[in-house]
């Protein structure tokens, strides 16, 4: 298609579609999702990345992104929205971190999740334990990651596992009967932010 198709598709001026042909890294993300749509392909085709590669391991129209340091507030209010993250301890006599995969909340600064009460991390996590979450967008060469490192507890008392079922209706990541809630008490919170910028 011509340029003049493609921005009559997306709804943009010509121009700028030309402009984006030769400036991709500066490209919006609404201005791409419009592409996509206008072109029927996926927003990850447009910029190059391949599918069937792990989060991260493409090349991107980003050459060169910036890592920046994340204050604990703003680590905090990104991983509030609750989601995918990992709980990572030590098994007794091993030489290396469990690390395991976790649905959870964000509930008065503290982690949770919920877990089977006869499971490894139920039997191992008490203690100190680090719990780290990224999210990662290979298209655009973006992404964040945070490491809560603190103290992790089963929690026992059934007025607040009973508060917890009803604010913290967390969905347990391998489904089935999971009904042990873990708090993860924050000590020590950090966070890096990457960016992507183009060469001048």
């Amino acid at each position: 298609m011509t340029q003049e198709e493609v921005a009559d598709l997306a709804g943009m001026d010509p121009g700028y579609v030309a402009y984006l042909e030769e400036y991709a890294p500066r490209m919006t993300r609404q201005a791409l999702y419009r592409l996509a749509l206008a072109l029927n392909t996926t927003q990850d085709y447009l910029l190059g990345i391949g599918t069937d590669v792990p989060p991260g391991a493409a090349t991107t129209a980003v050459p060169l992104p910036e890592t920046h340091t994340l204050s604990p507030s703003r680590c905090m209010e990104l991983i509030k929205p609750g989601g995918v993250g990992r709980i990572g301890f030590v098994v007794e006599g091993d030489t290396a971190p469990t690390i395991l995969p976790v649905n959870y909340l964000v509930r008065d600064g503290t982690v949770v999740f919920r877990t089977v009460d006869h499971g490894v991390i139920a039997k191992h996590t008490s203690g100190d334990a680090a719990f780290e979450v990224d999210r990662v967008d290979g298209a655009t060469s973006e992404g964040w990651s945070v490491l809560v490192v603190g103290h992790a507890a089963a929690v026992t008392d059934e007025a607040e596992v009973a508060a917890l079922r009803r604010s913290a209706p967390v969905r347990p990541w391998a489904g089935g009967d999971r009904d042990l809630f873990v708090r993860v008490v924050p000590d020590r919170i950090s966070g890096r932010h990457v960016s992507g910028r183009s060469l001048r």
